[in-house]
């Protein structure tokens, strides 16, 4: 039999059920070979969007399955905590609130950790020694280094991510998930070279984690130009893997990919940091899910203008008449330009919208009454009625944009970190 390191466990699911298929799926990919009991746990929570957007960020109910599941199994509550990063342009506050995450932490008696609020970082050398010398790209992009969060070191890792499309990468997955926690806030200049950076990170996580382990929510899936402004569809799938690279290679098949034509599963399976041929798995739990395919149209196809403009910046005609200001105290016009659009045109003109069909789903009333609802050992038998009317007024949501853009330039690192009179930024290493 594989070793847990090339499994991956994958279930059918449904609210009824929910709760111990998580627990199911976990001990199948064999998360308790995996995880060290003894250190403390991050669960990593994904907020793709402050705003609950099918598809985009971290379930309630996949976030409440693991740790159930993890209490259930004998490890430690205290040894447990959730795990938040901080972008410009998301507001991670906002969004556990949002996405209802902050309500099954506390449930649980959990602690709350957010990375960059009194958290130390320390140098990436320092972490990881001469693995530096091996890095792909990131020793290019950060000429002076940049640093990691202290905590990490000796601690176990779960990525909670969902199945979902993505502008930059295809499709993002377990492996995107460490984006956040591992660099800081300029993580912007690593987009050209996306792929590469991600194996970077694989690396790094390798080398400084007890354990690495991934539980990844399908039950919806979104389509289109991911993270944000996609197409949810409901696909009642859940996923667990050791195999950082397996689990998002699996779940590009299910969507209708080729995983190996993805660079980033492609150049992480050709050096051998996990298993990207899906020949090559362990499907364990339900291997006739793999059967099926999504026939998903993928980020490019109908890709938004902020999108089609990242592209152009990042690898098109833009890239060299603009690329340079956002590695410049110029960068938060970038910052102010994705919330604009994202928040205060595009959530209130078509997210809105969406957001209502999907929670007309037996998923989306799950997510809509999940403060009033009380689950059995199985999952939740009664899921309440969908919403009448939209989650947000347009109202609310342009004054709410209006606080992020505030929100954005203020705690932009190159606003924060630029001296009186201007200058030169600090050295990317120096988290904001």
């Amino acid at each position: 039999m594989a070793s847990p390191r090339s499994r991956v466990a994958v279930l059918r699911t449904s609210p009824a059920t929910v709760l111990r298929d998580y627990h199911e799926l976990m001990n199948l990919a064999g998360y308790q070979e995996v995880v060290d009991r003894t250190a403390d746990t991050a669960l990593k929570i994904n907020i793709s969007w402050h705003y609950f957007f099918p598809a985009s960020s971290t379930t309630p109910w996949q976030l409440d399955g693991v740790i159930r599941a993890m209490l259930r199994d004998g490890y430690d509550r205290d040894l447990i905590h959730g795990c938040h990063n901080r972008t410009v342009v998301i507001d991670a506050h906002l969004g556990e609130r949002e996405n209802k995450q902050i309500d099954v932490i506390r449930a649980h008696g959990l602690r709350n950790v957010h990375l960059y609020e009194g958290e130390e970082w320390i140098d990436i050398r320092e972490a990881v020694g001469d693995l530096v010398d091996e890095f792909l790209v990131l020793r290019d992009v950060y000429p002076d280094g940049f640093s990691i969060p202290k905590r990490f070191i000796g601690e176990n890792i779960i990525h909670l991510p969902t199945v979902k499309t993505h502008v930059f990468t295809t499709t993002t997955g377990a492996m995107k998930n460490a984006f956040g926690g591992l660099l800081n806030e300029r993580r912007h200049w690593t987009h050209p070279v996306i792929h590469e950076t991600l194996v970077d990170l694989l690396k790094i996580q390798k080398r400084i984690h007890k354990g690495v382990f991934a539980v990844m929510d399908g039950t919806f899936a979104g389509d289109g130009p991911g993270p944000r402004c996609m197409h949810p569809h409901v696909k009642n799938v859940i996923l667990a893997s050791a195999d950082q690279v397996a689990i998002d290679a699996v779940a590009a098949k299910l969507m209708g990919f080729d995983p190996l034509d993805i660079k980033f599963i492609r150049l992480a399976h050709d050096l051998g940091l996990g298993t990207g041929d899906v020949r090559d798995i362990e499907i364990v739990g339900d291997p006739t899910v793999l059967d099926e395919n999504w026939h998903f149209k993928g980020p490019f196809e109908e890709m938004t203008f902020a999108a089609k403009n990242q592209h152009r910046i990042y690898w098109g005609p833009l890239k060299k008449p603009v690329e340079w200001s956002l590695k410049t105290w110029l960068a938060p016009w970038a910052y102010l330009a994705s919330v604009t659009y994202h928040d205060l045109y595009w959530y209130p003109k078509n997210g809105n919208r969406r957001v209502h069909e999907a929670l007309q789903s037996d998923w989306g009333r799950l997510f809509h009454n999940w403060e009033k609802l009380e689950p059995d050992e199985n999952g939740f038998p009664g899921l309440g009625e969908p919403p009448t009317g939209f989650r947000h007024t347009t109202t609310d949501l342009l004054k709410q944009g209006g606080k992020l853009l505030v929100t954005a330039l203020k705690e932009s690192p190159e606003v924060a970190a630029l001296p009186p009179g201007g200058g030169r930024l600090p050295r990317p290493h120096q988290p904001a």
